[in-house]
């Protein structure tokens, strides 16, 4: 009987992880920033006609971080990665990442987009002098109730920090504990 070296399996583990993820168009392949505010706009203008309410929030909003593709996927081990866009005053300003560890019972792969919204000039202030901004207990998610409307009470608006995630697709299955962190990057 042959054995694998434990390093050999652990790299084919990840190569196999890379190509899955790969095959998802996750945004790797984009033609930069046009591409990413294209996709901004797309995700968008489908929050705003299927969520209405979320559009006076944005005209609230000291900034919105738009991410329109997140790819996630995980079997035990997991991750996900993303690029987007935020604006200010509706004008592109900066470009991110995001990317996403996980561990724990987990198994499948999902794709969804998610927009954050600086309520605050404090709150948009520390995400981008932040080398590396990991979303914490200032995020509020704002989720869809049962008639599938996203709703936000009086106390969500007074969160420096609103999360919406949406469009989601595919098979994602288990809890896991996981971290986001959002990076400052050039397309």
């Amino acid at each position: 009987m042959t054995y694998l070296p434990r390093r050999l399996f652990l790299a084919g583990l990840a190569a196999t992880g890379l190509m899955g993820t790969a095959a998802c168009d996750n945004g790797l392949q984009s033609s930069g920033a046009a591409t990413i505010d294209a996709r901004a706009d797309a995700t968008l203008n489908y929050l705003y006609s299927n969520y209405p309410e979320t559009r006076d929030l944005a005209d609230k909003a000291a900034g919105v971080l738009v991410m329109p593709l997140v790819t996630k996927a995980g079997l035990g081990f997991g991750g996900a990665y993303g690029r987007g866009v935020l604006q200010v005053g509706g004008v592109p300003v900066d470009y991110y990442s995001t990317t996403q560890a996980s561990f724990g019972l987990q198994i499948g792969a999902q794709q969804y987009a998610h927009v954050l919204m600086f309520m605050t000039d404090q709150a948009l202030a520390e995400f981008r002098n932040s080398p590396g901004w990991v979303a914490g207990a200032d995020v509020e998610y704002v989720a869809a109730n049962q008639g599938e409307n996203l709703s936000a009470d009086t106390t969500t608006t007074l969160s420096p920090v609103l999360a919406f995630v949406f469009g989601q697709t595919g098979l994602g299955i288990g809890a896991s504990i996981e971290g986001t962190k959002y990076t400052r990057i050039i397309p």
